[in-house]
């Protein structure tokens, strides 16, 4: 169901179909810069640098806590106009500033060897919390003022379906390139394989980044449209802004799910490469295999979902995308081969594709709402809070991966881990993700009431404010 007329689409230009393709080309370091770290790093430095799993886990919630407090702040501090606003939009001189930096020390979490990693534990402990607390200042700046850009550059459910529709297919296309690098470079107990590899990526992202600036630019409309938003809106506190989006259940409930969704994805994305290692006991470059698998399930899902999507709306679609990745994770219980693997990870990437299709449009949904109750646009604001609940989830990942290894006996020295140790990485791998989505699948299912004819009351509503 529409949530804007014919007419006030008419009224209005539509995003054009080259701005969606370069905004999304954006987002592929977008992407992935939010989740490579979480495939690699806990691995990388418990078994291959050899810092003890407890100071890599506490590396990660430090790291996680001071993304939690950064994001919401720094977000909040830059959503609102400039005196370069005028000439060069509200969002985009922050993604430009962030994005550069973000990219040089993503390459500095992997070369620890600048401080010599056979010193002191506590010395490459320091240095992964410093490069780790500097990647997601720049990081965050790039990925706030992106994400929050898509609410205002797509405004009509047709523009925002189309766009995530395009937000998929080229950030997945991206995706699997930057993701197929590793596993053809990386080899266990060469750590000079991991920077080369994180080199190779980081200026492939450096490209992309190039090619984003004609998508992610705003038009005169749009910066008039902020500068004028801000002046004419009541001035509130940080505190206030907090305030007014939990006042609105449907901000909470997709921040809930988005928590535990991320808590599930980090954690299987982080177990593949002790899944590899201990349970299939093959050399990393077979991920190759998987990743492809989910590559084409995810990419395939992309029509169905779309369609789906415009049958039964948002919420529904992305509902359903979590009880579908929840249920997926059932075999990888007892698989032990690797032709298992990739039969599994090719139907996961098909839910993936649910989550990912749908979750932009359903938070440009959140966000007008909203957006309604404080009378101005808070996107970046917004996006900053929601990443809070992203980054708690490492803060989760961590806890959880360093309570199962200790639990279960994992020996990072050890080629061949024993019983409850395999177990252990089952458990991370898929027991433990199935059970956080199947939550979020019910969370949404019970408590998200934005949709139909409230959906529609809140557009036309926003279109009389001038806020649409």
């Amino acid at each position: 169901m529409n949530s804007e007329s014919d007419n006030d689409i008419i009224e209005r230009k539509m995003a054009t179909t080259g701005k969606m393709i370069s905004w999304s080309v954006g987002d592929i370091p977008g992407y992935h810069l939010g989740t490579a770290y979480a495939i690699f790093i806990f691995f990388f430095y418990e078994v291959e640098v050899g810092l003890p799993t407890a100071l890599v886990g506490l590396a990660l919630i430090i790291f996680a806590t001071w993304n939690a407090i950064n994001d919401p702040i720094l977000g909040y501090l830059t959503d609102k106009p400039r005196k370069w606003t005028k000439k060069w939009g509200m969002r985009f001189p922050w993604i430009m500033i962030g994005a550069f930096p973000a990219l040089l020390f993503y390459f500095l979490i992997f070369t620890p060897q600048i401080v010599n990693i056979n010193s002191n534990h506590w010395i490459i402990f320091l240095y992964l919390v410093m490069i780790l607390c500097l990647f997601d200042l720049f990081y965050s700046l790039f990925d706030i003022h992106l994400v929050g850009s898509f609410t205002m550059q797509f405004r009509s459910d047709e523009e925002r379906r189309k766009a995530g529709e395009y937000d998929q297919i080229i950030p997945g296309l991206g995706i699997m390139v930057l993701s197929i690098i590793p596993p053809l470079i990386i080899v266990y107990g060469d750590i000079e394989s991991y920077s080369l590899a994180a080199l190779i990526v980081v200026l492939i992202m450096l490209v992309c980044v190039i090619l984003s600036i004609p998508g992610v630019k705003e038009s005169e409309e749009l910066k008039d449209i902020f500068i004028q938003g801000y002046e004419s809106a009541e001035k509130f506190s940080f505190l206030k802004t907090l305030k007014i989006a939990f006042k609105h259940r449907s901000y909470v409930v997709v921040a809930i799910s988005i928590l535990l969704f991320e808590t599930a994805y980090t954690l299987f994305l982080a177990s593949q490469l002790y899944y590899f290692r201990d349970i299939l006991r093959l050399p990393y470059s077979n991920a190759l295999y998987s990743t492809i698998a989910t590559f084409l399930g995810f990419i395939i899902s992309i029509p169905f979902w779309a369609w789906v999507a415009k049958k039964i709306g948002h919420a529904q679609t992305f509902t359903l995308g979590l009880l579908l990745t929840s249920v997926t994770l059932v075999p990888l219980l007892w698989i032990v081969t690797l032709e298992g693997f990739i039969i599994s990870t090719f139907i996961w990437g098909f839910g993936l594709g649910a989550y990912y299709v749908m979750i932009l449009p359903i938070f440009a949904d959140v966000n007008d709402e909203v957006a309604l109750t404080a009378e101005k646009r808070l996107e970046a604001t917004l996006t900053g809070i929601r990443v809070v609940f992203s980054r708690i989830a490492i803060i989760f990942q961590a806890i959880i991966l360093v309570l199962v290894h200790i639990a279960t006996g994992y020996n990072p020295e050890s080629s061949k881990q024993t019983t409850s140790a395999v177990w252990g990485v089952r458990l991370h791998i898929a027991l433990i993700p199935l059970i956080l989505l199947f939550i979020a699948f019910l969370i949404m299912l019970i408590w998200y009431d934005l949709k139909d004819e409230k959906k529609e009351k809140i557009f036309a509503q926003l279109k009389e404010k001038g806020l649409k």
